[in-house]
């Protein structure tokens, strides 16, 4: 189970717009994904519509046990292959500034209850080995640094740093990174900068070409090449709850062929890792 954090620390990126469209992604590809919305605005739940829960994500920072996980996780409106640990206001009780170990560490001790779970297939129980519940989880972090975004840091196998090419981009960049890098050296040596990834370019516009360059010169190949264009397809899709691959417009097509590389690549990281796991 790869875990993947969307992380922005400037507000209004589109860093919820990266989430959705990489689960979108791998439902198209047949990856089973789990969305964990830790921002207490929960936009990601919304989009994602899922049913009914009991519980939410700010109870299972309360009390992580198995029972509470499963009763704050439900299949979004998206499809199979797709659920939700839905989020909530209450969540923002969580956020504390200068958090203890032990409650910075509630998150990953959730997501273990169900790593490694397999799925039974047929009424008699048998078990497909080689499919585990949940292949990819994507964590949805609040674009602040206190306990909820160094929750999803110290569960993380990977992080995604999205930004915009504003002029504030490269110190949002940097703090980001600067946060990530703290995170792996105090709790979680696993953790790793999957890329930075720039949102809402528009094409033949001097100074996002600009932003993007000075990103590049200061960040190299953590940038990645593709960037993701700025459609109206993008807010269209989220309005009528449903992924941008199902979105059959040119815009909406050319959005989601960044995120099915940006998938890719979560893939390969996962590859990457799996033999250091094992070994």
């Amino acid at each position: 189970m790869q875990v993947v954090a969307t992380l922005s620390l400037k507000g209004g990126v589109g860093k919820t717009t990266v989430a959705l469209g990489l689960a979108g992604a791998a439902q198209r590809h047949g990856v089973s994904t789990l969305v964990v919305d830790l921002d207490p605005q929960a936009n990601a739940t919304t989009a994602l519509d899922p049913g009914p829960t009991t519980a939410t994500v700010a109870d299972v920072l309360d009390e992580p046990r198995r029972a509470v996980v499963e009763r704050a996780i439900a299949p979004s409106a998206w499809g199979e292959g797709l659920d939700v640990m839905v989020g909530a206001e209450l969540t923002e009780r969580h956020n504390h500034p200068d958090p203890g170990a032990s409650e910075l560490h509630r998150l990953d001790r959730a997501l273990q209850r169900i790593a490694g779970e397999l799925i039974t297939d047929d009424e008699d129980g048998a078990t497909d080995l080689g499919r585990e519940r949940y292949r990819l989880v994507i964590v949805d972090c609040p674009p602040s640094l206190g306990q909820l975004t160094r929750s999803a840091l110290s569960a993380a196998d990977r992080a995604i740093l999205v930004t915009d090419p504003t002029m504030f981009s490269v110190s949002g960049v940097q703090r980001a990174f600067d946060a990530v890098q703290t995170e792996r050296e105090r709790s979680n040596d696993r953790l790793q900068p999957l890329g930075v990834l720039v949102n809402r370019v528009r094409p033949r516009n001097t100074e996002h070409e600009f932003r993007i360059a000075e990103l590049r010169e200061l960040f190299g190949p953590l940038v990645f090449n593709s960037v993701l264009p700025d459609r109206s397809a993008v807010q269209q899709a989220q309005g009528a709850c449903l992924p941008i691959q199902s979105w059959d417009t040119p815009g909406a097509r050319e959005v989601a062929a960044v995120f099915t590389s940006l998938l890719g690549r979560v893939l390969r990281s996962a590859a990457r890792d799996r033999p250091a796991a094992s070994a």
